[in-house]
């Protein structure tokens, strides 16, 4: 592996000019395609293999011309100073507006509150709900205008009116400028490491390079695959975090073989041959998290995982080919100031002498027990909320109260009671039933009688008359756990309704479908962990040529990605601190944050550790005792593993400042792990391990050893091949490149 990658590396060096026109030439053909490329369809959310998702289905099947999940707008009215909605004026102002409503391009139907008996006992507040032909992206803008010009014909007549549903919901930017700040706090941290603007320069252009290359190519295959831009954001995150990584690795190793005199394209070659294995070993691992997506079942999470891991193995081969390409036209812009001017007389000595990492190591290798203790309690500590964990899909009330959105929902559940806000869609199947009414009306009366069930509403029939729907409001809100034991026992009791009323039914709707996504991915979990863990533990075991040290990484992952998320519980469920991050209300955690967590933090925990392991593999492969294999790998890695988690986490903390709670969550979880994984586990945790472990660290049985292929990651091969590096002074080593 390392000689391979050495010649590439020199080769690229070489022919520079072609491997930067190549590169360019790329990314305007995918550019071209991407412009030309027909939109992509939206396929909308789909979660096969659920209850809530057949009962869509069959909606979709028997009532054409209305989507299942098309758009909504619930109006809530309230009558100002204690009057009732029910007076004259009052009530003429909302049945004013569910006429105008009615009257709307895309509007299904428009219920009149009165009609519905969807009025508050103590006639303070009545709703009425808009339904729409199209799903809320497919609105036209004359459709939601028309739509508020009516509500702000009821306003004018007194009345509180505020709107939830999707109709007319804001939508908050994923995070604004976070993108912009990740890069500009990327750059700062870049310039502090390397001293040079040149080099700091360098992984954020050919970070930005790939990120636009996978991003062109998931619009120009968008049509063809079903990808949306959504699909895109996980691979946008990930291929700039990721790009930056390991070009930096890629950089700093070409500067430090420059230091100990190496010619320029020697230089370039060496460091894709001893960082670009590092480089090529971490993005596989990545690569295996994000495609484990697939095993989840949610055909949205696969598409993103593919889409990121593409985006990532573009930054891997952009690191091993193009970085030393653009070295080749500058190859001493990257050096220091220092350096260029000649003045970096203990330059090529510095790899024996000591630095912030090497002193730390030192530190560790003394004070193993109380530096591994104090690690390990302490993530455990933080990782105990995660114990109270309840997953769901934080909707309306997690908004803040500035929204007219929360304003709504709160309004309803003072009015109708906290049920109101989460109806369970009761879908009856009365094909076979030989009296289809009369199945419906029992199963909507035994429904009714169920504990826990407010009320239903009355049932809407299909045009062929064989299949009927209406709504049971529970007596709890939607993320309570009464509500889902609800769900639970209206599902256990159906055998006996349905024998009794002769025909089927299935539960669905918001609620359910929250709950139901909930459970998949609970159940998705454990196999996914046990896929991408063994997976890495394999590729690990090649790459350290050890037992314990691909054992050691996979526990310290779990340990920091356990902490991280007891720290998301802890401030987005619990709501410690959660007035610090701008969030308005606690909640359960979304569905898919642990999956989320641990898919990519599982991948970025991985690049820590072949980039701090592997120097330490390096190190002692090339004859340093245990303890001073530790010590060589920090002096040589932690500057940059630092630089490169501080970047990871600039690059999600832009998320933080996002408006929806979800986006905070996310930036906020992917951002505490990494700093738990990187900070704890790889920078304290592993070295007093590997200290205590000694020499059985990097045990393989001989049997074991002779059946495993040699990757030489470590460039011991290299050591043997290349000459060794020049002895002229700093300045000599400063010419031009031909």
């Amino acid at each position: 592996m390392a000689t391979l990658l050495y010649r590439l590396g020199r080769t690229a060096f070489r022919w520079r000019w072609f491997v930067t026109l190549l590169w360019v030439a790329v990314l305007g053909a995918v550019g071209f395609a991407a412009a030309k490329a027909p939109a992509a369809p939206d396929d909308g959310f789909t979660m096969p293999g659920i209850e809530s998702q057949r009962a869509f289905d069959l909606l979709e099947q028997r009532f054409p011309g209305t989507a299942a999940d098309g758009a909504n707008a619930r109006i809530v009215f309230v009558a100002p100073n204690g009057e009732k909605v029910t007076a004259t004026e009052n009530r003429a102002a909302i049945e004013k507006l569910v006429t105008e409503a009615a009257d709307g391009s895309q509007v299904a139907s428009a219920v009149d509150p009165f009609a519905a008996q969807a009025v508050s006992k103590d006639a303070s507040t009545a709703y009425s709900t808009v339904t729409f032909k199209v799903t809320a992206d497919d609105l036209t803008d004359a459709a939601k205008t028309h739509l508020e010009r009516a509500i702000d014909t009821a306003k004018k007549a007194g009345l509180t009116v505020e709107v939830g549903g999707d109709a007319l919901a804001t939508q908050p930017a994923a995070g604004g400028s976070a993108e912009a700040i990740g890069i500009a706090i990327a750059a700062v941290v870049l310039l502090i490491t390397f001293g040079s603007l040149a080099a700091a320069g360098l992984p954020l252009l050919t970070a930005i390079l790939g990120v636009g290359i996978s991003m062109s190519a998931v619009l120009a295959l968008g049509s063809a695959f079903g990808l949306s831009e959504t699909t895109g954001t996980l691979a946008t995150m990930l291929g700039l975090a990721c790009g930056i990584d390991y070009a930096l690795f890629v950089v700093s190793r070409y500067r430090e073989e420059r230091e100990k005199g190496h010619a320029p394209r020697e230089a370039a070659g060496l460091a894709a041959g001893t960082a670009g294995s590092a480089v090529v070993f971490a993005g596989l691992t990545v690569v295996i998290a994000l495609a484990g997506l697939s095993v989840v079942g949610i055909p949205m999470l696969t598409k993103m995982g593919l889409a990121a891991a593409g985006a990532v193995l573009l930054s891997v081969l952009i690191s091993l080919t193009l970085v030393p390409a653009v070295l080749g036209f500058w190859p001493n812009a990257v050096l220091s100031r220092r350096e260029r001017k000649g003045k970096a007389k203990a330059g090529r000595n510095k790899a024996n002498g000591e630095n912030g990492g090497s002193r730390w190591a030192r530190l560790v290798v003394r004070r193993p027990i109380p530096v591994l203790l104090l690690g390990v309690v302490g993530l455990g500590a933080m990782a105990l909320p995660a114990l109270n964990l309840q997953l769901g899909m934080p909707g309306d009330e997690a908004k803040s109260t500035a929204t007219t959105e929360r304003r709504a929902y709160d309004d309803l559940a003072k009015g109708f009671g906290p049920g109101f806000n989460g109806p369970l869609t009761i879908v009856v199947d009365a094909k076979k039933a030989d009296d289809a009414k009369g199945a419906v009306a029992t199963i909507s009366k035994e429904i009714a009688a169920t504990d826990g069930v407010v009320s239903v509403s009355p049932a809407r029939f299909n045009s062929a008359g064989d299949t009927a729907v209406f709504s049971a409001t529970p007596a709890t809100s939607p993320t309570d756990e009464k509500t889902k034991e609800l769900v639970q026992t209206i599902r256990g009791e159906r055998p006996g309704i349905a024998s009794d009323a002769g025909a089927s039914f299935e539960v669905t709707g918001t609620t359910a479908l929250n709950i139901d996504v909930a459970q998949k991915v609970q159940d998705a979990l454990i196999p996914y962990l046990a896929l991408v863990v063994g997976l890495a533990i394999v590729l690990l075991l090649l790459v350290f040529r050890s037992l314990l040290v691909p054992l050691k990484a996979a526990l310290g992952f779990l340990l920091s990605v356990l902490a991280a998320l007891g720290a998301v519980v802890a401030v987005f469920q619990q709501g410690h601190g959660a007035s610090l991050l701008g969030v308005d209300q606690t909640g359960p955690i979304m569905s898919l944050m642990p999956i989320f967590l641990v898919g990519i933090v599982f991948g970025l925990a991985m690049d820590y550790e072949v980039f701090l392991v592997s120097r330490m593999r390096e190190a002692y492969v090339h004859g340093d005792g245990p303890g001073q294999a530790i010590v060589s790998g920090f002096r040589h890695s932690a500057r940059v593993v630092v630089a490169a988690a501080l970047i990871m986490m600039a690059v999600f903390s832009g998320f933080i400042g996002a408006g929806a709670s979800m986006i905070k969550m996310i930036g906020f979880g992917l951002a505490i792990a990494v700093l738990f994984d990187a900070f704890v586990v790889r920078m304290a945790i592993v070295p007093a391990v590997l200290s205590l472990l000694g020499n059985k660290a990097w045990y393989l049985p001989s049997s074991l050893d002779r059946i495993l292929p040699r990757m030489d990651v470590e460039g011991e091969a290299l050591s043997r091949k290349v000459p060794a590096p020049v002895t002229d002074p700093p300045t000599a080593r400063l010419t031009p490149v031909p």
